[in-house]
């Protein structure tokens, strides 16, 4: 009948129109308070900025060539297993290092489970898997199956940069088109429909969820419709957040046990489950028949094409003309890419999209400074943690749950003040110096019901609570959680240590001397915290760090630590022009004992390094400003090295690496006693000389660097002028005059 058709076909637009307008909006809620501020900044459109994700596993995990490894077999001709043996070779080369992305393992799997961190996008992928499935039906342009598979940031990078400009890169794959997808969230099914422990679990359970959210959106005469489609031609169920559900270890079998039954109910279902690794892991949470899959951090082309597309969209939205936004995405990417820090928090989608939030939000520049830059992202990831929110009734309707600040009766700060002390305590007693460490949910919520003022919290409610949320804490397994990244720990271990709890700033710097590898960036972050306060909170911190000189009696090896770490902090942190003499003095210290630290083989060679360059930022004491940057002595840094015999050239018979004429024969010299200068010549010696290198990137490293990238020419001109130069100057120290009017020629 035409109209049955007709309407039945009325029925499944209007879903796919339900599932597409609910998956397609990014809510930026706890990502920007100013972007909330304004109806139309709540939420950005899904497809306008999301980046296609990696899984961890490559395509040698995925599918090993056996038929060509038994192949290669002794009764192979030679000639033939040598041929196998370079196909295989070959296919190794090319795929075994090639990660899948979430979507073809998707592709290659019907029955999957997605595992990935809080904020590393497992949400968002289900979101999209959706929105793309639901479009592709509804004849939606900018989110359908050719969304879905666009070719991942890599590749297009990738073939940008190949010859063969015309090649296409490959897209992602998916053979199943057509697919009607129902997405449910698991904690939303556990509350409402999940049946008791010790009662039978079906599949019933979970298909009469999915009723009452067809009814809730008014498209309960569908619900018959879809169950006729997943049974006989299948689609795609998206079960997200397995470990968030409320009180999962009591329900964990329950929910297994409905999964289990769907699955082989409605056998021509494809099945996707997002779940964190921690829960995932555990084999009792294992589901049989089901492939696991881990979703990988951001590469650098995606975090540039997120970035890029971030913009794309926010353009309109704040009145940008487009090459002002494109602008604005790559200062924002120099900036990510330019701090091993932010480069580190951008892997993670979650604290990307927070970061791009910052930089759009917040004048088009991330803070200037790196302390400022987390101090505002822990007061939104501490809003978006302990915020009020809804939870489901089994009845349908929604009972708000009030933030974590109505909920205790206290102020933010002071619950700021209970994750300060925790951060440093668990960062003290971590074992293991990688990564954030583990937070005792016990330890945690007694921390917090001791500056409760309600009486009415309970133990058991407030682990409830605090389990269902990610922000600036995160729930890993039943009894533990984390910080979203080391770098939030190591902040907040510093607001504590600066905070009036400790003595400070002795006990930093106690501890900064006792393991300097555990505090070091704490003690940094210290130090940029001072400098936000009164100016001389920063100098009674160099103080304490480095109280002497090295050649004090008392001063103890210890101590470099100490001047290390206050270079460090004054270059990052600290005003240095027009200095009062107290300061200068201070300032000097910290010179003299990284000078000290860059001659002693105890100290790793990056350590060595770093000093060096800390250095060349506060003012090199090797060198002479005043006398074109050459080192402080009498002869300027030059150093007699004595005449005698030398061999030069090579011999074509011992050595066949030679191959031109002019390396033989290999003879003997004479040679007289010459000078030559202690340090090769430093960027600032060369800029001294007012000569203008080819290459500008000669100046790009710091002042007490060996200059590089100069030509031969250029080289010739500045030992020319640097004879020139001593030759004239009343400032040529009279030894070195001396040696000038000898006969010497400066080259």
């Amino acid at each position: 009948d035409p109209e049955i058709a007709s309407r039945r076909a009325a029925r499944r637009n209007a879903y796919l129109n339900h599932v597409y307008t609910e998956a397609s909006r990014l809510s930026l809620g706890g990502i920007n308070r100013k972007a909330a501020e304004s109806d139309s900044e709540v939420a950005v459109p899904l497809d306008a900025i999301y980046t296609a994700l990696w899984t961890q596993q490559t395509a040698a995990e995925e599918e090993t060539p056996r038929n060509q490894r038994t192949s290669v077999r002794a009764e192979f001709p030679a000639h033939r297993r040598k041929q196998l043996i370079g196909t295989l070779v070959e296919w190794l080369s090319e795929h075994e290092r090639k990660q899948l992305s979430a979507v073809a393992q998707l592709d290659r799997h019907a029955r999957l489970v997605l595992l990935g961190a809080p904020g590393s996008g497992k949400s968002t992928f289900v979101n999209y898997v959706a929105q793309s499935l639901a479009g592709e039906q509804l004849g939606k342009a900018n989110a359908n199956l050719q969304t879905l598979t666009q070719p991942l940031p890599d590749d297009v990078e990738k073939m940008s940069g190949d010859k063969d400009k015309d090649k296409e890169p490959p897209r992602q794959p998916w053979s199943h088109a057509g697919l009607i997808p129902v997405r449910v969230i698991l904690r939303h099914f556990a509350a409402s429909h999940l049946p008791a422990k010790g009662s039978k679990a079906t599949a019933d359970a979970l298909w009469q969820h999915i009723c009452e959210e067809l009814k809730a959106a008014s498209l309960a005469d569908f619900a018959e419709d879809l169950k006729a489609e997943l049974l006989k031609n299948g689609g795609l169920l998206l079960l997200d957040g397995l470990d968030e559900v409320p009180d999962a270890e009591q329900q964990r079998e329950q929910l297994k046990a409905v999964i289990r039954d769907f699955a082989a109910t409605f056998g021509n279902c494809r099945i996707l489950i997002t779940s964190r690794p921690y829960a995932y892991n555990e084999e009792s949470w294992r589901l049989d028949g089901f492939v696991d899959r881990t979703l990988a951090v951001f590469s650098d082309p995606q975090i540039r094409r997120f970035i890029e597309r971030w913009y794309e969209h926010i353009a309109p939205l704040r009145n940008y003309k487009m090459s002002d936004a494109q602008g604005r995405a790559e200062r924002l990417k120099k900036a990510i890419f330019a701090s091993d820090r932010l480069h580190m928090l951008a892997e993670q989608p979650l604290l990307l999209t927070l970061m791009a939030s910052l930089h759009a939000w917040h004048g088009s520049d991330l803070p200037d400074k790196r302390e400022r830059l987390y101090a505002e992202a822990v007061d939104l990831l501490l809003e978006r943690w302990e915020k009020q929110r809804s939870e489901p009734r089994s009845d349908g309707s929604r009972l708000p749950q009030p933030s974590l600040q109505e909920y205790l009766q206290v102020g933010r700060e002071t619950i700021l003040g209970v994750l300060e002390q925790i951060a440093y305590e668990v960062h003290a007693g971590q074992a293991n110096l990688q990564g954030c460490a583990d937070i005792e949910r016990d330890k945690l919520v007694l921390s917090l019901i001791n500056v409760s003022n309600n009486p009415q919290v309970k133990h058991l409610q407030l682990v409830n609570y605090l389990s269902q949320r990610a922000g600036l804490l995160l729930p890993e397994g039943n009894t533990l959680f984390r910080f979203p990244h080391r770098t939030f720990q190591e902040y907040l271990a510093a607001r504590y240590l600066t905070s009036g709890q400790v003595d400070y700033p002795q006990k930093i710097a106690d501890l900064l001397r006792s393991d300097p590898e555990r505090w070091r960036e704490v003690a940094l972050l210290a130090i940029a915290k001072a400098s936000e306060g009164y100016g001389s909170s920063v100098w009674n911190m160099v103080d304490a760090f480095c109280p002497l000189l090295p050649s004090d009696p008392d001063f103890r090896q210890p101590d470099l630590w100490g001047a290390q770490i206050a270079g460090q902090g004054l270059v990052e942190s600290a005003k240095l022009e027009n200095l009062p003499l107290r300061h200068a003095e201070k300032v000097e210290r910290v010179r003299q004992g990284l000078l000290h630290l860059m001659h002693l083989q105890d100290f790793k060679p990056f350590e060595r390094a770093l000093a060096g360059r800390t250095l060349a930022a506060l003012g090199d004491p090797r060198f002479d400003k005043e006398r074109w940057f050459l080192p402080h002595d009498p002869l300027l840094g030059f150093i007699k090295i004595p005449g005698g015999k030398f061999v030069m050239g090579s011999n074509k018979q011992s050595d066949p690496q030679v191959r031109e004429e002019r390396e033989s024969p290999q003879h003997e010299l004479d040679l007289p006693a010459f000078y030559i200068s202690r340090f090769p010549v430093t960027v600032a010696q060369f800029r001294a000389s007012g000569i203008e290198p080819r290459d500008k990137d000669a100046f790009a490293d710091p002042d007490n660097h060996p200059i590089r990238w100069v030509t031969w020419y250029e080289a010739v001109a500045y030992g020319n002028w640097l004879d020139k130069t001593l030759r004239n100057s009343a400032q040529t120290p009279p030894a070195l005059a001396e040696k000038l009017r000898q006969g010497w020629k400066i080259s």
